[in-house]
C-alpha cells in the first residue's frame, strides 16, 4: 500500500516501456487500480514470453492487447507482497493465462484468503483470493528470459514484502519497501518501521547506487538517490 507521508497524483493509467540493454526484456510500468498501483509487465519479443510482476485492479485489460500484439504467453505473475492493491487484479489474470504465481509465504493469508483485509480496511472491495504455486525467500534465485534474479526479503511494510533484483540490468522491483523520497507505511497490521528500516539498509542501500528502483507507486528512483535524500530512512 502507498506511504502514509506522499500523496501521489491520480493519473490515466498509462504503459511506459524501457528496454533493458544486456537482453531482449522490455518493462511495460502499467499504473491500475484504485490508488493507482504499478504493475510491472516483462516482456520478450524473442522468446515470446511475458512476466507480471504485482496485478492490480483492472490490470488485465490493460496488459491484454499487450499480450496479443507480441503474440506472448504470460508464464507467471510474482507478487511483491500481499496487500489488496497489488493483488486485486490476480485472480482474474491467473483465470485468463494459467500463470504461475510466486510469492513469499508470510503473505499467504492476504493473497489466498484477501478478505481478512477487508476488516481492518472498514470496506468491502470484493476481494478474491488466488492460489500461489510457488513460495520464494531470501536469497532464491529465478531466471527470467535468461537473466539472473535474485529475490531479497524486505519485511517491514508487509511481513512477505519481497524484491527481485536483476543485477545484470541494474535495476530491482522493490514492491511497497521504499518509493521515491519515501517509504512504505507501517502502521498496518504485520507492518514495522524498525523492521522496515533495517531491510532498506541492508536489502536496498546495499545495491549499486546506479540500481534503478522500480517502486510499487509513483516514478522510478535509484538506490543512490534515496540513500543521499530520503528523509525516512538515510544510508
Amino acid at each position: 500500500m502507498q506511504a502514509a507521508s506522499v500523496t501521489f497524483e491520480l493519473i490515466i493509467a498509462e504503459t511506459r516501456e524501457f528496454q533493458m540493454a544486456s537482453h531482449s526484456m522490455n518493462v511495460h510500468t502499467i499504473p491500475s487500480g484504485l490508488i493507482q498501483t504499478n504493475a510491472y509487465l516483462l516482456t520478450d519479443s524473442v522468446r515470446k514470453e511475458a512476466v507480471l510482476v504485482d496485478a492490480p485492479g483492472e490490470i488485465w485489460p490493460k496488459i491484454k492487447p499487450i499480450l496479443e500484439s507480441e503474440d506472448l504467453t504470460l508464464s507467471q505473475l510474482w507478487i511483491t507482497h500481499g496487500h489488496w492493491d497489488h493483488t486485486q487484479g490476480g485472480a482474474e489474470v491467473v483465470r485468463e493465462t494459467g500463470a504461475q504465481v510466486l510469492a513469499h509465504v508470510a503473505d499467504q493469508v492476504l493473497i489466498e484468503t484477501p478478505e481478512v483485509m477487508e476488516g481492518f480496511m472498514g470496506e468491502k472491495l470484493g476481494l478474491e483470493g488466488f492460489a500461489v504455486n510457488q513460495w520464494v525467500a531470501d536469497g532464491d534465485t529465478l531466471t527470467c528470459f535468461g537473466a539472473t534474479v535474485e529475490v531479497r526479503h524486505v519485511p517491514g511494510h508487509c511481513p512477505g514484502n519481497v524484491m527481485f533484483v536483476f543485477a545484470d540490468d541494474v535495476m530491482a522491483l522493490v514492491g511497497d519497501a521504499i518509493f521515491a523520497g519515501s517509504i512504505g507505511r507501517t502502521d498496518l497490521p504485520g507492518g514495522s518501521f524498525d523492521e522496515l528500516a533495517a531491510s532498506i539498509r541492508t536489502q536496498i542501500y546495499t545495491l549499486a547506487d546506479e540500481t534503478k528502483l522500480y517502486p510499487g507507486h509513483g516514478p522510478v528512483t535509484t538506490v543512490g538517490i534515496e540513500k543521499q535524500s530520503n528523509p525516512h530512512v538515510p544510508a
